[in-house]
């Protein structure tokens, strides 16, 4: 039966294919309701569009039609798509929807033309980064829920950015998940770092294809959640042998959705398995999606700026690999493990991506989870020097694939982002203060306490600063994303994509980007060691656009500008120097 709080409990209706069903007269929005089962237990909805009371409570009606946003997306073409990625509960004081709508100008003044959140599905207490999600319709009430949140895309489009939504489907959160009592929504046939894996594949998977499928559509349709695009958490824990994947089935719906309301949504999977599968063409195999995030770039870049070799850093880290020269191989060829055996994984790992165009891959410098499963949360800014920062920049907004920054980096911002919960079940609480501490305690060089996830002084350590922006520092981080920014959108070199369209090379701790297109020709050339070097760049006259030791990008002596004598660059310290062909 269903239970309307203060109301009627009327008797739900089987109609033969596993659902049930009543009518209520005289529901209106902002009543309560919960599900009877026969032995008196009482759950919230399944597919709840808002929990006010979180995930235990009872179900909130919501009327979509009333509050879905009003506006429409940019319409922004995958190729210019650059992402800042936002947690709501961190990116202001507030960590609500509402109050990060007021800088959203910001993102758009820095050069960003989309905005993707981390998870809203609603999740146990007031703080989580979102992977706990058990009600995957309804939007975390502490952020504003369903209403709040539709203000928020209607704020991204008024700015011209597009909204892009993570959504997590490999799992289900451990707290307040009672998918289970209502079907065959889990299955022990696969397994997964987070326990059972979603039944995608086994019987009666049917209904949850569907129900997980309706969920992407909740968020992306007009009548619904308006957001561009969705970012798919993990797809590497998606199990699913079935003829058809469901990432292909999720995609196809999407289009569809696209297609019948005039509106251009994009579908990119997060995976650690360097499969060109999920973004080749349904025609020849593939999954359809349009992008998918490559790691190995993040985890060279890294290793080369830090020197770190600890875990899957191990694979990117002398004596094994050169970082710099992984870093190269990953701008040709869209990753560097594309069949190579890894020493981490103990196998070969990867396959072949160099036919694929930039747009079909997602590159950074940092993101949520190369910060926060950190021990102390460190951002680059901690790890490496301000010269070491520039060149990362450089080479995330001039490389041929999509460009994601985590929130601040663009005025590097130095809070630490840390792992926060807020969990209501006290075994749950310290088994998962058990599992940091034991994840860490094998790192000789971390020493001291792992910061209490449940605290919520972890939670707000992690929320940015906006007056650091304004700061000299901050002023000069920004200045020199937004002109790289600005240069990647506006200049002719830079707008092919394909990897025919690009040279990466290395010369000593140097390497050398070139991209060209219709006769113009642009080269970046990053600095990874404090020395001095000289780079000879070849045939033609060349003239420097940007320099990240113009002081206009600094603060200090860290830096000293470039010299170009000739066809030699002269450099000192990290640096990084964009230059453009004139002959």
């Amino acid at each position: 039966s269903v239970r309307v709080v203060d109301g009627p409990t009327a008797a739900l209706k089987a109609d033969g294919e596993g659902y049930f069903s009543a009518t209520v007269e005289g529901v209106r929005p902002g009543a309560r309701y919960l599900y009877r089962f026969p032995d008196g237990r009482e759950r919230p909805d399944p597919a709840s569009l808002g929990q006010p009371d979180g995930v235990h409570g009872p179900s909130e009606v919501v009327d979509l039609a009333v509050i879905a946003p009003r506006s429409r997306g940019p319409g922004t073409e995958l190729q210019r798509l650059v992402f800042s990625e936002i947690h709501l509960g961190t990116f202001t004081p507030a960590g609500t929807a509402d109050s990060a709508v007021r800088h959203l100008r910001d993102l758009r003044g820095a050069g960003f033309t989309a905005v993707e959140v981390m998870p809203v599905a609603a999740f146990p207490g007031a703080r989580n980064w979102g992977y706990d999600g058990v009600l995957l319709f309804a939007a975390h009430a502490a952020y504003g829920g369903a209403a709040g949140l539709s203000r928020f895309v209607d704020g991204a489009h008024g700015q011209g950015l597009s909204a892009f939504l993570d959504v997590v489907y490999n799992h289900f959160g451990p707290e307040g998940n009672y998918l289970g009592e209502f079907g065959p929504y889990l299955t022990s046939r696969h397994k997964t770092p987070w326990g059972d894996a979603v039944n995608y594949d086994g019987e009666d998977s049917a209904p949850v294809r569907r129900y997980v499928i309706e969920s992407a559509l909740r968020w992306v349709s007009s009548a619904g959640g308006g957001f561009d695009g969705l970012r798919l958490d993990a797809v590497h824990g998606i199990v699913d042998e079935s003829k058809v994947h469901v990432l292909r089935e999720l995609q196809e719906a999407v289009q569809r959705e696209a297609k019948e309301t005039g509106r251009t949504i994009h579908v990119i999977a997060e995976s650690d398995l360097n499969e060109a599968r999920l973004v080749e063409p349904i025609e020849k195999g593939g999954y359809g999606l349009d992008a998918a995030w490559a790691d190995d770039f993040h985890h060279a870049l890294h290793t080369a700026l830090t020197g770190e070799s600890k875990g899957y850093y191990r694979d990117f880290a002398p004596p094994l690999v050169d970082p710099i020269d992984a870093v190269a191989v990953a701008l040709r060829e869209g990753w560097y493990y594309s069949g190579r055996h890894s020493e981490h994984r103990g196998r070969p790992h990867g396959t072949p991506a160099s036919h694929l165009p930039g747009r079909r891959f997602v590159v950074c410098a940092q993101n949520h989870d190369q910060i926060g499963n950190r021990a102390r949360g460190e951002r680059l800014v901690e790890l490496t020097s301000p010269g070491g920062l520039r060149v990362a920049a450089a080479l995330v907004a001039l490389s041929p694939s999509l460009p994601l920054y985590f929130q601040g980096e663009e005025w590097a911002a130095p809070e630490p982002f840390l792992y926060f919960v807020s969990h209501g079940d006290p075994a749950l609480v310290e088994a998962v203060r058990n599992g940091r501490r034991e994840e860490f305690k094998s790192f000789d060089d971390f020493g001291g306490e792992v910061p209490d996830p449940q605290s919520e002084e972890t939670f707000a350590k992690s929320k940015i600063d906006w007056e650091r922006r304004s700061s000299r520092e901050g002023q000069a981080a920004l200045h020199w994303h937004t002109a790289l920014l600005g240069l990647r959108r506006e200049h002719p070199a830079l707008q092919d994509d394909r990897r025919e369209a690009l040279q990466a090379r290395v010369e000593g701790r140097a390497l050398i980007l070139r991209r060209f297109n219709q006769g113009k020709s642009v080269l970046l050339v990053t600095l990874f060691a404090e020395e001095q070097a000289a780079v000879d760049l070849g045939d033609g006259s060349w003239r420097i656009l940007l320099d990240s030791g113009a002081p206009s990008f600094r603060v200090s002596e860290d830096a000293l500008p470039a010299r170009l004598e000739g066809n030699v660059l002269r450099l000192c310290g990290r640096h990084a120097v964009v230059l453009e062909q004139t002959a």
